[in-house]
């Protein structure tokens, strides 16, 4: 199983910068560092994550760097794809692309200060992402019905496509990405994937899931702010509290192992704030003890 790793991306960490936090996921041994991608969020400030990313990639040598997720509707596909095969020069070919449509967490303050309206949005996700490969790669490609062609052009990246309807994932996604999910729910979902994915005559997606975590002697209070953080994103306070990953690495590896039996290839650690650093040390430790 591979493991990755959620970086801060809203610039107030005071233990290290963006940078620091991703040499030290690199030199932990994790596969890939992510950040998510906000335009207004609520909360906190974000910055922006593809020049995040880019950041990242100039530090660092052999971690892939991902979009958790890029939220594709509030970008024109052009500039999308501008902006995804720069990074993959910048990064030597290490991006991993999350792709979204961007969900009530996100508000539509976001989509109005860009001009496109929030009931749209997965229509809009849907036309991006019939464009986007061809963008990416330099080939000359229909938008709105002209003809255009990105220079340079890069590789496409891997897709991951987060919560949405499974259709999409079926036709367009390389890995179904479902955040926050227990093994139960990603094989269930998984199966009726793999029966659309029949249909279009496509491979069954490799399955990515986020996890949040906090390991080791966590105060309770630290871990109360993660659950009202996960019910931001339409989880009940229950199904939050259950998701959770806490405990010693030992718990930890468990879990990596019951979610890899699920079909999981890849998990994204979100590690409680307080301690960034001690939490990526506990998590590259379980999965050691996991085999990951």
């Amino acid at each position: 199983m591979k493991i990755g790793l959620n970086l801060p991306s809203h610039g107030v960490d005071t233990s290290a910068t963006v940078a620091g936090h991703a040499r030290h996921a690199e030199d932990a041994g994790f596969e890939s560092v992510w950040v998510g991608d906000h335009l207004i969020p609520a909360g906190r400030p974000f910055l922006d994550a593809t020049l995040v990313l880019a950041a990242v990639a100039a530090v660092t040598r052999r971690v892939r760097v991902g979009f958790g997720v890029m939220v594709l509707p509030l970008r024109e596909p052009a500039w999308a794809a501008k902006q995804i095969a720069s990074l993959q020069h910048l990064s030597d070919g290490r991006v991993l692309l999350g792709v979204g449509s961007g969900g009530p967490v996100h508000g539509d303050a976001a989509f109005r200060a860009v001009g496109v309206p929030f009931a749209e949005r997965g229509r809009r996700t849907d036309a991006a992402l019939e464009v986007l490969p061809g963008l990416v790669e330099g080939k000359p490609t229909l938008v709105d019905g002209a003809e255009v062609t990105l220079s340079p052009g890069a590789p496409m990246p891997p897709m991951l496509i987060g919560a949405g309807p499974e259709r999409r994932v079926a036709r367009f996604a390389d890995e179904w990405y479902p955040a926050f999910s227990t093994p139960a729910e990603v094989a269930a979902g998984l199966e009726g994937i793999a029966a659309l994915a029949a249909e279009y005559g496509r491979p069954v997606p490799k399955v990515t899931v986020g996890l949040s975590f906090g390991l080791g002697d966590v105060p309770a209070p630290e871990i109360d702010a993660q659950v009202r953080g996960l019910t931001e994103y339409g989880m009940s306070e229950e199904a939050a509290r259950e998701s959770l990953l806490t405990g010693g690495p030992a718990r930890a590896a468990e879990r990596l192992a019951e979610l890899a039996e699920a079909g999981v290839h890849r998990v994204i650690g979100m590690p409680f704030p307080a301690d960034r650093r001690r939490q990526a040390d506990l998590l590259a430790e379980a999965a050691r003890l996991a085999g990951g």
